[in-house]
């Protein structure tokens, strides 16, 4: 949900991507989109295995194969080397047109034929669109959500940047976000005549369809998805 006033990016959700977005590439990591990380590995590690002791050391017992099996479905980490491209992460150079890719084919069909329509415009003004973000599986997305709580200390300060697998659009294939900064500025001016909407004050990245923006301009935006209620509940 790849701006204004963030915690050392802009980007996306949201950069690339989006420099200090919770899961934005680190220096020695392989690309992965859709979330940003400013924190680095070794940190992020010696925290986990903190929490992990002690959760074991609470309950007084070891977590058993079951456990740990269900934790593994139910999250995809944003953090490990390498691109889970089936759960929606993105190579940097990812296109609207890449159809392959299960982020940017899972999108949802009308936003991609917007997003495409107003690739090709911008193209002839010498501005090229990558995505960032597209579609993004449940899994993938509490990911990028732990993600953001480690980064940003509580998941109130993460629900600023990044939704619930429950809430967020992009797991519904109804979000995109779109990069380089130049592209996303381009939009800014754009997008509307698309129908393609910055929903966000905070993420210049994110874009959604609002067909009727085409003639009526988008809606006001939100500063950030705490204002927004459908991410409440």
């Amino acid at each position: 949900m790849m701006t204004r006033p963030a915690p050392a990016h802009p980007s996306a959700d949201s950069a690339h991507r989006n420099p200090g977005h919770p899961g934005s590439v680190r220096a020695g990591q392989s690309p992965v989109r859709g979330g940003r990380n400013p924190v680095s590995g070794a940190r992020r590690t010696a925290a986990l295995l903190a929490l992990a002791a002690a959760l074991v050391s609470a309950a007084g017992c070891s977590p058993s194969p079951m456990q740990t099996e269900d934790r593994a479905e139910a999250t995809v980490s944003v953090t490990e080397s390498g691109l889970d491209l089936d759960n929606g992460a993105l190579p940097a150079d990812a296109r609207i047109d890449d159809g392959d890719l299960p982020g940017v084919a899972k999108l949802d069909a009308n936003l991609r034929k917007a997003v495409e329509a107003a690739a090709a415009d911008a193209r002839e003004d010498g501005v090229d669109f990558t995505v960032n973000s597209g579609w993004r599986s449940a899994a993938y997305q509490k990911g990028l959500l732990d993600d953001a709580v480690a980064t940003y200390g509580s998941r109130t300060e993460a629900a600023r940047w990044v939704a619930s697998p429950e809430s967020s659009p992009h797991v519904r294939g109804k979000a995109v976000d779109i990069g380089p900064v130049d592209a996303s500025s381009w939009l800014s001016q754009h997008g509307a005549d698309y129908g393609l909407c910055q929903i966000y004050g905070n993420e210049m990245w994110h874009y959604e369809l609002r067909p009727e923006a085409a003639e009526s301009g988008c809606p006001a935006q939100y500063s950030d998805p705490t204002e927004d209620p459908r991410m409440r509940g």
